[in-house]
């Protein structure tokens, strides 16, 4: 345990960060199970709707610093692909 004061707050900061970013990383990957349920079902209406909810999801996560940039891009990525109509 840190003795300097302005490091005790530092590591409870961390704490406080390291948390929320947790929350906002593991609200994406709920969310992706949820769409990759849905395009197992197959309804199309409820594809939309949590590729929707999962790209609002991710864009948020990024937005606050929770998840990288790019890391974000490649996981909007990866559900477009999922969430496309099959090709016949």
């Amino acid at each position: 345990m840190a003795n300097i004061a302005s490091q005790k707050k530092r590591i409870l900061r961390s704490d406080r960060e390291r948390t929320e970013n947790r929350l906002l990383t593991s609200a994406v990957k709920t969310h992706f199970r949820r769409l990759e349920k849905a395009v197992e079902d197959g309804d199309a209406g409820a594809i939309a709707a949590e590729h929707r909810s999962l790209v609002s999801r991710i864009d948020k996560a990024v937005q606050r610093g929770g998840m990288h940039k790019n890391t974000g891009a490649r996981k909007k990525s990866r559900a477009a692909r999922l969430a496309a109509p099959a090709p016949s």
